[in-house]
């Protein structure tokens, strides 16, 4: 087996294990280790294939955000969010170099559709979020949705990338919910929980694998 290939296979194997043990309840160490480790892998193996470093550091930048996410909230949230912030400034002018599919009705309708959708979603959530919190979210916010429409207009050869960034979007919906709407004094809502991660880390695979093009066999 190709080093390449162990490397992509370990990265699939702690992310499953992670979604199935851990990411609806306290990490501790180990599930720490795991939510790191899984996309970490995914960023080496993304250098290992030659992807662009563009891709890796997007990946090495998520793994990190990971890190700090997997600890607690009311201290962690914003290095967390940093850690993604700069990852989706990695992702925009990679999609960019990529080329884009030309000016089509059905591109400019979904980059429309997008980003009136961020929008609105960011004008409801932002009055359940703390006043400090409100700046970061709202950049955040402006760069995921421009990930989001550079990824939206990219060829149609790349289209599991596509598929893999309107993923990652619907996790960081799904998390902002849960971090700031969901009542503090009720029990974790599992379903939600494996959600996020699902939608999060499966995105991060197509995402790889769509802009490196090749499956690892």
């Amino acid at each position: 087996m190709a080093a390449g290939a162990g490397v992509f296979i370990a990265s699939m194997v702690l992310g499953a294990a992670y979604w199935a043990v851990w990411c609806y309840r306290e990490k501790g160490p180990a599930g720490l280790l795991v939510k790191t480790g899984s996309v970490a892998l995914l960023a080496i193996w993304a250098f290992l294939m030659g992807g662009p470093l563009l891709l890796v550091a997007a990946l090495a930048l998520s793994a990190v955000g990971d890190g700090f996410l997997a600890g607690k909230a009311e201290r962690w949230l914003l290095p967390g969010m940093a850690a993604f912030f700069l990852a989706h400034a990695a992702y925009v002018p990679l999609f960019w170099q990529m080329g884009e599919a030309g000016w089509t009705w059905p591109v400019k309708a979904g980059q429309v559709a997008l980003v009136v959708g961020g929008v609105l979603f960011a004008r409801w959530l932002l009055p359940s979020v703390e006043p400090k919190m409100r700046l970061p979210v709202m950049l955040y916010t402006g760069v995921i949705l421009m990930m989001g429409a550079a990824a939206i207009a990219l060829p149609g050869v790349y289209w599991l990338a596509t598929l893999g960034a309107l993923m990652f979007i619907a996790s960081d919906v799904i998390l902002s919910f849960l971090l700031f709407r969901h009542p503090k004094d009720r029990p974790a809502n599992v379903p939600a929980s494996l959600a996020v991660w699902g939608l999060y880390f499966g995105g991060q695979v197509l995402i790889a694998l769509g802009i490196i093009g090749s499956v690892p066999v």
